[in-house]
């Protein structure tokens, strides 16, 4: 008795203890040592109860408190982020430093910044950078270029786009650092950016196909499912892209728009008199023009006209950039129509032809469909491997619904009842199977005790032809001389069916005790 009290004892003081104890919820996650030593000095000073996991990475608080104390650790500069940054330059003791050290603290910073930025991006835990910022040499005409070095530790693995984003981010945040001079190592040691590349933007084809596919296949994929409903459509899309860039200049001339551009107008005018070829001093004189007889005359007269014309012109300079779709593949197939018969299983029937048509109309809309281009577009219904499930799922509704739990309040719920249950379980299998037998030792001894303390010898309390004890001192007695007469090993198969059998051995003795005594 005193084990199973003690037992019971522990066994309530833990359901208490882990009733009372308040639920424990996340504070910060992937924190650094420094950062988790920072936190824990600062809660045990609040007297705050916390909890360590996770080597220290994961510190866990009391539910209710928890957004108090982000808060609070925000105020003081906690978490930090596992580096140094711009927070080097907030002491007051920066009046005696040299240049020297101003420009590593200021390497530092700009490094643990730029570190806090990239662990910021999703499926990188931590992240270390290295920046190499050499100064210009004195009469230099070309200065260094900078260059930078990033290692990573990632959940998973990275895509091409946040190598890119990363190299970018990186390049953006430091004067004259371009993004081809910046590597990027993981964890493994697998090189994920050499920065050996000459442009990013050469390398870009690929993924820019790939993205438009994945784009364009989504729209089908939506408005296709929401017509024949949710998984029952599959999307196959393949675009032809033509990374070529041309540049194409035309001149077109039209006579009909002419323009005067500049007119000029000679004329020459001569005449000549024969003389007989005789030339003298008389011939010359200004009054002496005409002679006394007619003579004959050489007249000439000349008109010189030059008139100039600007035609029309038009120059077209036409550049198509890279990245032009040549042609879209469309293959989709749907699954059929599913309805419950008369036995109430699920029968499967095939969609019409005019069902069909309008699905690839729709597929057609989507993708911008041209002729002209050789785009195709196939929609065809089979049967799928895999049929619906019959069960709907839907929203939580009812109770739960209307107080919108969490998980971890139903894990917390489930917790007590378990706790509720194991309780009544201790409670009426172990304590009240021992409380009934002290309670039966104690009414069987005292009905002996009594029966031995009574007047023994006196005829006015046994009548003649009576039994000497009645009803349960007369089987107390019966017993004690079944347990002299009978043998040992029957008196212990009897009290085995007893104690397997509780409930008909209580009618049984009930039955006896009720008896008329003969």
């Amino acid at each position: 008795m005193i084990a199973v009290t003690a037992a019971l004892i522990g066994f309530f003081a833990f359901v208490i203890m882990r009733v009372t104890t308040p639920q424990m919820t996340t504070l910060f996650t992937d924190l650094s040592v420094e950062d988790s030593s920072g936190i824990i000095k600062d809660l045990e000073r609040q007297g705050i109860p916390f909890e360590i996991r996770n080597e220290g990475s994961i510190i866990m608080v009391p539910k209710d408190k928890v957004t108090r104390l982000r808060m609070k650790l925000a105020e003081g500069g906690l978490p930090k982020g596992g580096g140094v940054g711009y927070e080097v330059f907030d002491k007051s003791d920066a009046l005696g430093t040299t240049s020297f050290v101003q420009n590593i603290n200021h390497l530092r910073a700009l490094e643990g910044e730029l570190a806090r930025s990239i662990r910021a991006i999703d499926r990188i835990q931590a992240a270390r950078v290295h920046l190499v910022l050499p100064e210009r040499p004195l009469f230099a005409r070309e200065a260094p270029e900078p260059s930078a070095s990033i290692v990573v530790r990632v959940r998973g693995s990275l895509e091409a786009q946040q190598i890119r984003a990363i190299r970018h981010l990186v390049a953006s945040a430091v004067n004259g650092l371009k993004p081809q001079r910046v590597s990027i190592v993981d964890e493994a040691g697998q090189l994920l950016a050499d920065g050996a590349a000459t442009d990013p933007e050469q390398a870009v084809g690929d993924e820019r196909r790939i993205a438009f596919e994945k784009r364009m296949r989504k729209q089908v994929e939506d408005i296709v499912s929401s017509v024949v409903g949710s998984g029952r459509a599959r999307v196959q899309l393949s675009a032809d892209f033509d990374f070529n860039k041309v540049t194409q200049t035309s001149d077109k001339f039209d006579p009909e728009g002419r323009v005067l551009r500049s007119s000029q107008t000679r004329e020459e005018q001569s005449m000549t008199a024969d003389n007989n070829g005789q030339v003298t001093v008389n011939n010359e004189l200004p009054g002496n023009q005409q002679n006394n007889g007619v003579a004959a005359k050489d007249q000439s007269k000349k008109s010189e006209e030059t008139n100039n014309y600007e035609i029309s012109r038009i120059t077209k300079t036409e550049v198509t950039e890279a990245g032009r779709v040549n042609r879209i593949s469309v293959a989709v197939l749907v699954d059929g129509i599913y309805s419950k018969n008369d036995k109430g299983e699920l029968a499967y029937q095939d969609r019409t032809k005019e069902q069909l048509d309008r699905i690839a109309a729709l597929v057609r809309s989507a993708i911008g469909f041209d002729q002209k281009r050789g785009d195709q577009v196939e929609v065809v219904n089979l049967r799928f491997a895999d049929a619906p499930s019959t069960a709907p799922i839907g929203e939580p509704g009812g109770f739960l619904g209307m107080l919108q739990f969490t998980k971890d309040d139903v894990m917390y719920f489930v917790e007590l009842g378990v706790m509720m249950l194991l309780g009544l379980v201790v409670l009426f299998l172990v304590i009240r199977p021992l409380v009934k037998r002290i309670l039966a030792s104690d009414e069987m001894a005292a009905a002996i005790s009594g029966v031995l303390s009574g007047p023994a010898g006196s005829e006015e309390a046994v009548p003649a032809g009576q039994p000497l004890l009645p009803n349960a001192a007369a089987s107390a007695i019966d017993v004690a001389t079944i347990q002299g007469q009978v043998h040992a090993q029957s008196v212990h198969r009897v009290g085995e069916l007893a104690e397997r059998n509780p409930n008909e051995t209580v009618a049984i003795i009930r039955q006896w005790l009720t008896e008329p005594a003969k």
